[in-house]
C-alpha cells in the first residue's frame, strides 16, 4: 500500500516558493527494513527514558516487530518518505513513522489495537506528514478488517500533545485518563467501513 500526497500550494498571501514541493509516500516498514537503524536512532532520541540507555524498551526489537512480514497481521509499521517534486536526486528521505500496536495501554486494558509510536522529526512537523500517516493507518486497519473478521472494528490512540491532529484526521475523543503523571486523551475511529 502506498499513499501519495503533495502538500497544498502556499496561500495567495505568500509568494510561491521557487523550490518544488515535496512528494510524500507511505509504505509498510516491512518493505523498507533498511530504514530500521535510522528509526532506531529516532526512537532513542525521541523517547530516551524508554528507549535510551538504561530504559526498559528495545527500539530495534519493537521496529523488527512492526516490520513483521505478514500483511494480514499486526503489529504494523508505516514509514513516510519524501522526495522533491521532480525527483531530481532520486533519493527518498525518511520523514515519519507510525504503527498499529497490539500491546495494551495500561489505563485502558480492554481497548485495542492502538495507533502509536508516531514520530515526525521536529523540523518536518506541521507539513501534513502526521495526518498522512494517521490516514494510512486507518486505511490499513480497514483493509485488515475487510479481509479478516477477527480484527477489531475500532482503532484507538492515546495522546497528550496531538489533539488537533487527531480531530483533523476525523478521530473522536473517547475519554481522558491519567498516565505517566499527566492527562492523556484517548481517541477512537471506526475501521469497519470506508
Amino acid at each position: 500500500m502506498s499513499l501519495l500526497h503533495s502538500p497544498s500550494h502556499p496561500s495567495a498571501a505568500h509568494p510561491p516558493s521557487p523550490l518544488p514541493l515535496p512528494l510524500l509516500r507511505v509504505q509498510p516498514l516491512r518493505e523498507r527494513p533498511e530504514l530500521i537503524p535510522e528509526l532506531q536512532a529516532w526512537f532513542q532520541a525521541e523517547w530516551p527514558g524508554y528507549y535510551g540507555p538504561g530504559g526498559p524498551g528495545d527500539a530495534r526489537r519493537d521496529l523488527l516487530a512492526y516490520a513483521q512480514p505478514d500483511p494480514a497481521a499486526l503489529p504494523l509499521g508505516l514509514v513516510a518518505l519524501q522526495t522533491d517534486a521532480k525527483g531530481s536526486d532520486g533519493i527518498e528521505r525518511l520523514c515519519g513513522f507510525a504503527a498499529i500496536k497490539t500491546e495494551p495501554f495500561a489505563p485502558c486494558p480492554g481497548l485495542g489495537p492502538w495507533a502509536g509510536a508516531a514520530l515526525v522529526p521536529q523540523a518536518l512537523r506541521r507539513q501534513g506528514i502526521g495526518l498522512l500517516l494517521l490516514q494510512a493507518l486507518v486505511s490499513e486497519a480497514r483493509a485488515l478488517y475487510r479481509h479478516q473478521t477477527r480484527h477489531p472494528t475500532t482503532l484507538f490512540c492515546a495522546t497528550a500533545t496531538s489533539d488537533s491532529l487527531m480531530l483533523r484526521a476525523g478521530w473522536r475523543l473517547r475519554e481522558r485518563v491519567m498516565h505517566g503523571g499527566g492527562e492523556v486523551r484517548v481517541y477512537e475511529v471506526g475501521v469497519a467501513a470506508d
